[in-house]
């Protein structure tokens, strides 16, 4: 605890930390930069965990997630978590893109806790990714856990290497979905959309 009353707890590999600080020094002396003026005396460091928090969910099993809350329920109607907030690295550039996930299931004899499908998603972007990808991901976590009568996966995002690189468009936003069992069944799929859609773009 430092001399303010504010004690900093910090969950890193040392070894790994060590050696990604070791290589974002050596970036920043081939962009140019001065690595021993004051500013970035402590870059290296910060970069290197910052990249273990951004990759975190290597170390989470999404399946694992919802079989910790998995539990008998007849109930057969749409759950829906939506607007789940994404924050995510392209594996193309390593450059974010940030979006929300909507998320639905219909239940076959099984439910889960609404805070699990969250937290599936969020173990999924903390990866290196591509938004398609993504999408499947998550609908396949679901679907293999739960055998649910449908899932449909729905998400938004920018992606920043559109806005700051290459066609530089920033107000561009990607939409990508996945569907199986009753959400392929148009009337079904409507209804998620219309429950969605009033904030889709």
């Amino acid at each position: 605890m430092n001399s303010n009353g504010y004690e900093k707890l910090e969950n890193f590999d040392k070894e790994t930390v060590n050696k990604l600080a070791y290589h974002y020094k050596e970036i920043l002396n081939l962009i140019g930069e001065d690595v021993n003026r004051e500013g970035l005396l402590k870059t290296p460091e910060r970069v290197a965990k910052a990249m273990q928090f951004f990759t975190n969910g290597y170390s989470v099993d999404p399946v694992e997630i919802l079989k910790s809350a998995k539990f008998q329920e007849d109930y057969r109607e749409m759950v829906i978590v939506k607007d789940i907030e994404i924050y995510s690295l392209c594996e193309h550039h390593l450059v974010p893109f940030i979006g929300k996930a909507h998320v639905a299931y219909i239940p076959n004899k099984y439910i889960t806790g609404l805070s699990k499908i969250a937290r599936v998603v969020e173990a999924y972007s903390r990866r290196l990714q591509i938004q398609e990808r993504l999408t499947t991901q998550i609908k396949n976590a679901i679907n293999d856990t739960l055998n649910p009568l449908g899932v449909a996966v729905v998400i938004e995002a920018q992606h920043l290497c559109m806005v700051m690189r290459g066609v530089q468009k920033q107000n561009s936003i990607t939409t990508t979905s996945d569907f199986t069992g009753a959400f392929r069944n148009q009337e079904t799929r409507a209804e998620f959309i219309h429950l969605i859609g009033s904030k889709l773009h």
